[in-house]
């Protein structure tokens, strides 16, 4: 048995509207079946999700507060007054600005743009940067993916003659800030269709205003910032990354050209929204997160190619240098939760540190949900300020903007939305802010909820699995945050040739197996459980679908997300040469219980367990109930052979609740010899030999046994039973011939018949085939709860 990472759920769906949507739309029914599965429930929508072409764009005037931005917008510029396009540091508010730059660009604006240093101002509009702002002559300040809580910055810009438009998408506060006007879908007043735009999302549909048509050739700097911010990629935000990553597989931007490649994607036919998240969207992170969000700017703004190229190459070596930092921050983090904060008192993990670099936090934070899955917060510690400011990080049924707006009266200064939140607070207030936390998660979290869920779209067969499937699925894409990358459930499979693969040997490489069908499949950083797993388990896998290509083949490939073996399983590690290591490997991690027939076994481990303080996981069946110990153990180990049947039942009810089996017995524990107990023509040999002889010295037992060709301790074994049977003498240096044997039988001693049985045992449970000895333990197992 090996137990699944997650908790899976099997989706359910309405057949009757899956095979309507195939007809209507002339899909395949798997597709029909996973858009019914993301909540489309028309074959109108379905053509709407599938098409997702500009002409599906919504009316931009239809967000409260555009028609008063484009009115300010172009009289400031008609009148030559100089726009601010004040900005963030993230790959959203970087995508943000270099678009309203191009936009400024296209309608002959005087502007520049201001975007705050996340380590001397932080997040949002400061009351220094629009004083500055102000002296430079600027009139009108537009924000993008910031300013829905600058209130009182507002109010300090319009005191100083400034007029500020605000964009953005944040969560709004109950109150907003009176400025010129507010673009912002979530904001109470608006009425707009769609309210999960991203920040680039809002700016691209300001500029669909401005232009009265919409800017399809930024579209790809729209894709940018809304796939790397991680809002749903459904309606208006599907649109922007569909049209937007086909664009980027062409596009003419110079600086995303030296993106692309520093970023090793060059030879990519087709970047993915997986390429923006995982390599293009870190990169424009980086600049904001260990410096400034300058260079990541220039690179989107830029028509000098070695410009570009020089902005590329500074963001590449800053994401290698965050990277690093983001390394040793969640091991530090780790140690922190291990030794500080037991997950068993901490719904809500709050963490901080001095020397925490505040830029790579939330990506600690993220790391550390997915390690605990437990809602994060990582703080960097200023000490001369006395204050900490980070992240967090949520999971499904932890709203974590509700959350911190329940503790407002910690936090100074705070903003996001229901999975992720960034925030600043003094450091006397982490305590209480810690205490009241997890108060609300002890309150809204349930056990189950702490358990990682994964939802699985379809149930199929390997046999089903084919390039046909793969690419049906990928008609699906781009997919993100509302429409995840479609997962498939397969039961009952083989993993043949697994073997761990890559540079660290991290990765998993298998081909998954039922019946005459197989698909190839892979799992990254799945290779730890290669010693755990039988070659002959049945598993349960989820996974993604896709296409495999190499040397112009392509082939279908399961990547493996989680898996489950749902039966016990029995490890043959029968007769290994590095027995005691392999027992020191297992008998160290889990729960884990060790089973000895044998006392000379038991005192060969107990000083080995004794050291590492797990004495008591060695369970000596032949001092204890047979129920005393070891009964509740995940993993049994069982190290030696036992004597006798009666001695092996014992092992029976250890096994009850044990996932895995090792058996670890082998040829050491009774020599190869010994296999076979000597019969009647070999006890013949011996008693002929004394009739010669009469009497044998102990010294020249070893002589004795080279002359009959036995081993010497198979012949002090029959010497004992000879003694017993009165056929021979034993003295303190010697054996002699019995002067008045009677005849007996060699089943009258009760050595011999114990020794017969110990040898056939032995035989039984080492020479048996696999099968065989897997079937015994279910045979045990069974007889002890029947």
């Amino acid at each position: 048995m090996l137990r699944a990472k997650t908790r899976w759920q099997l989706a359910a769906y309405d057949q009757e509207t899956a095979d309507l949507i195939a007809r209507e739309c002339g899909l395949a029914p798997l597709v029909a079946k996973l858009l019914v599965i993301r909540g489309i429930d028309s074959p109108e929508r379905a053509r709407e999700f599938m098409e997702a072409g500009p002409e599906l764009f919504h009316d931009p005037f239809a967000l409260y507060g555009m028609e008063e931005s484009v009115f300010r917008i172009r009289q400031a510029i008609e009148r030559g007054e100089p726009i601010c396009i004040y900005g963030d540091y993230d790959a959203d508010g970087v995508s943000s600005t270099s678009l309203m730059v191009h936009l400024m660009r296209r309608m002959g604006a005087s502007f520049d743009t201001y975007i705050p240093n996340r380590f001397t101002e932080g997040y949002g509009l400061h009351r220094d940067a629009i004083s500055e702002l102000k002296e430079r002559g600027f009139k009108l300040i537009v924000t993008v993916d910031t300013g829905i809580s600058a209130v009182e910055q507002v109010d300090h810009a319009k005191k100083l003659g400034l007029d500020v438009i605000v964009t953005d998408h944040h969560e709004p506060p109950e109150v907003i800030p009176e400025a010129f006007a507010v673009i912002n879908p979530k904001q109470p007043a608006c009425s707009y269709p769609f309210d999960m735009l991203a920040g680039v999302g809002v700016a691209f549909k300001l500029a669909h205003a401005l232009l009265k048509e919409p800017p399809l050739d930024l579209a790809d700097l729209a894709a940018l910032g809304t796939i790397a911010d991680l809002v749903p990629l459904v309606d208006e935000n599907r649109i922007l990354a569909r049209l937007g990553l086909k664009r980027l597989n062409q596009t003419r931007n110079v600086g995303l050209q030296a993106l692309i490649k520093v970023s090793g994607l060059s030879d990519k036919e087709m970047l993915t929204a997986g390429h923006v998240g995982f390599a293009l969207g870190p990169r424009l992170n980086a600049g904001g997160r260990l410096e400034t969000a300058a260079a990541a700017v220039k690179l989107l703004t830029t028509e000098d190619v070695q410009e570009a190229e020089e902005a590329a190459k500074q963001l590449d070596d800053l994401n290698r240098e965050r990277q690093e930092l983001v390394e040793s921050i969640t091991e530090e983090a780790v140690r922190m939760v291990q030794e500080k904060y037991p997950l068993d008192e901490n719904r809500v993990l709050v963490l901080a540190k001095e020397g925490w670099n505040v830029g790579v936090v939330g990506i600690v934070a993220s790391r550390l949900v997915e390690k605990f899955y437990r809602p994060t917060i990582v703080l960097g510690i200023d000490p001369e300020k006395g204050i900490a400011k980070g992240s967090a990080r949520s999971i499904t049924g932890f709203d974590m903007y509700e959350a911190l707006t329940a503790c407002k009266e910690w936090l100074p200064h705070y903003g996001g939305h229901t999975m992720a939140a960034g925030m600043t607070l003094p450091v006397d207030n982490l305590e209480p802010f810690r205490k009241q936390l997890n108060q609300l998660g002890s309150e809204w979290l349930t056990e189950e909820d702490l358990i990682p869920l994964t939802r699985v779209d379809v149930a199929l067969e390997v046999g089903d699995i084919n390039l046909e499937t793969a690419d049906q699925l990928e008609q699906l894409a781009p997919f993100g945050m509302g429409n995840p990358t479609p997962l498939v459930l397969v039961e009952d499979v083989e993993a043949a040739g697994m073997r761990a693969i890559g540079r660290d040997q991290t990765h998993l490489k298998c081909s998954l197996v039922k019946g005459s069908e197989q698909i190839d499949a892979i799992g990254f950083n799945w290779a730890q459980i290669v010693p755990q797993v039988t070659p002959k388990a049945r598993y349960r896998i989820v996974g993604e679908l896709s296409v495999n290509e190499w040397n112009g083949n392509r082939k279908p490939q399961m990547t493996i997300r989680d898996l489950s073996i749902p039966h016990r399983q029995v490890f043959d590690w029968r007769g290994c040469r590095d027995k005691q290591d392999r027992w020191r490997r297992m008998q160290e991690s889990g729960n884990t219980r060790t089973l000895l027939f044998r006392q000379e076994s038991y005192e060969e481990l107990l000083p080995v367990a004794t050291l590492s303080g797990r004495a008591d996981t060695l369970v000596h069946l032949a001092s204890v109930r047979g129920d005393a110990a070891g009964a509740e153990a995940d993993t049994v180990i069982l190290y030696d052979l036992p004597k006798t049947r009666s001695d092996l039942m014992r092992v029976a009810p250890h096994l009850e609740r044990a996932e895995r089996i090792y058996c670890l017995f082998g040829d050491p524990d009774l020599g190869l010899e010994r296999l076979s107990c000597p019969g009647r023509e070999e006890f013949k040999l011996v008693y002929q030999f004394f009739m010669q002889v009469q009497r044998v010295q102990r010294v020249h037992l070893d002589a004795m046994a080279r002359r009959l060709k036995l081993k010497r301790d198979v012949l002090e074994g029959m010497l004992a039973v000879l003694v017993e049977l009165e056929f021979i003498k034993q003295e303190p240096d010697a054996f002699r011939l019995h002067p008045e044997a009677a005849k007996r039988p060699l089943e009258s001693s009760r050595l011999y018949i114990e020794w017969r049985e110990e040898s056939e045992l032995a035989t039984e449970l080492l020479l048996s085939s696999y099968d065989s000895l897997v079937t015994h333990f279910q045979q045990q197992v069974a007889a002890t709860t029947s």
